[in-house]
């Protein structure tokens, strides 16, 4: 039986209580506490590990309690219930100090909605609890060295072999790629067609013998992203998501479902998000600090980024949402706005670290920002996507 909202969030509400410790959010007071700024952080094996671990073992607390796929079908596990019940959840959660999620970007935001959508009851069965579950984790294997924004111009390739495909390639800017189990992986399987026609996706494991991952060191200092090579490596005919040559319409699926993901997860709940890092009320201290708060040019850019957080967290939010492209293309200039003003505060204090609170420390963001603007589509894809696709705009000149 479906249960009333205010039912549901007495649910939550218990679970959360027994399972996690309420978050006590202090008002940021300049000079106090720790002024860590974490876009893309740089952290150690073991680290890495424990964090993974920590968040597989609240997922699978979630999915014992019936939370772990809310808005899921029931044959796969799901509660079956309507995306308000997941924001009540969410909502809750965001009082909670648990296990950071962001490890199962990826996993939940992008590779089992593609399963779910595209994917046979094989991969469905085999799959979907798992990921909600946090068993096993998932990573998407797309961008190439030749083949960013106009993916379809990848050259890794699958060739049919009986029941099997060998695949040889490339990937680059794999999220997470070296602790995930599975990889949502497109590559061409007809040199024939045109380059949209002649493209398969598959879910690919990470096992395979012919993987060979390695990390990507960022100009922040982490190394979060990975490229993979492909050495004649053979995966079943089963692992294929969909019919053989329609993996760009795989493809879109998983696109929009990034681009949401981007933008509910920049957006944050309860301030959590990306933009909470530039939050209104840290810029204003600031500001105050370095006696800047009463500059006229100050005060507007201030007022332009408490409107623009704003709207990023009601955007998110919204209810019917906006399309996917225009919700990551917001959070994207945001963050890259605010990265932006804090730098003209800063002047050089953001370039050397002095060991003064609150200066050196937002390099982070400055460095970081920037690549929000690009993963899972540039700003002019965005925007191109907006135009064409919600306000009925004639196509650019190709």
């Amino acid at each position: 039986m479906r249960p009333t909202l205010d039912e549901f969030a007495a649910e939550a509400q218990a679970f959360l209580d027994a399972n996690a410790e309420r978050a006590v959010r202090d008002e940021f007071t300049w000079g106090i506490g720790s002024d860590e700024i974490t876009v893309y952080a740089e952290k150690s094996p073991a680290v890495e590990e424990a964090a993974v671990r920590d968040a597989q073992q609240w997922r699978a607390k979630m999915w014992e309690a019936g939370l772990g796929w809310i808005t899921g079908p029931h044959e796969y596990g799901g509660r079956g219930l309507d995306p308000a019940y997941e924001r009540v959840y969410l909502d809750l959660e965001a009082g909670y100090r648990v296990p950071s999620q962001t490890m199962f970007g990826s996993s939940l935001g992008v590779v089992a909605p593609t399963i779910l959508a595209h994917g046979t009851d094989w991969l469905k069965e085999q799959y979907l609890a798992r990921l909600h579950r946090g068993e096993i984790l998932a990573c998407q294997l797309l961008s190439e060295p030749g083949a960013g924004s106009d993916l379809a111009s990848l050259s890794t390739r699958a060739t049919a072999d009986g029941s099997e495909w060998v695949i040889n390639g490339q990937k680059v800017w794999s999220s997470r790629a070296h602790f995930s189990d599975i990889g949502l992986l497109l590559a061409r399987t007809d040199l024939d067609a045109p380059k949209h026609h002649g493209i398969t996706a598959f879910i690919y494991p990470m096992n395979t013998p012919g993987t060979d991952v390695r990390p990507l060191r960022q100009m922040t200092g982490g190394a979060e992203f990975n490229e993979v090579f492909f050495d004649d490596a053979r995966i079943d005919d089963r692992y294929r998501v969909g019919d053989v040559n329609t993996g760009w319409s795989v493809f879109r699926t998983s696109l929009q479902s990034e681009r949401a993901s981007i933008g509910s997860r920049g957006a944050g709940y309860g301030g959590s998000g990306l933009v909470g890092l530039a939050a209104p009320e840290k810029v204003v201290q600031l500001a105050q600090h370095f006696g800047l708060a009463d500059d006229p040019v100050v005060r507007q850019d201030l007022a332009r980024l408490y409107t623009g957080y704003r709207l990023v967290e009601w955007n998110a939010n919204r209810q019917p949402p906006l399309a996917p492209a225009a919700t990551k293309y917001a959070a994207a200039r945001h963050m890259n706005w605010a990265s932006s003003m804090i730098a003209r505060l800063l002047g050089p204090r953001i370039c050397a670290d002095t060991g003064e609170w609150g200066t050196y420390a937002w390099k982070q963001l400055l460095l970081g920002a920037c690549a929000i603007r690009i993963g899972g589509g540039t700003d002019e894809v965005m925007k191109n996507g907006v135009g064409e696709g919600v306000l009925g705009l004639p196509r650019e000149p190709r």
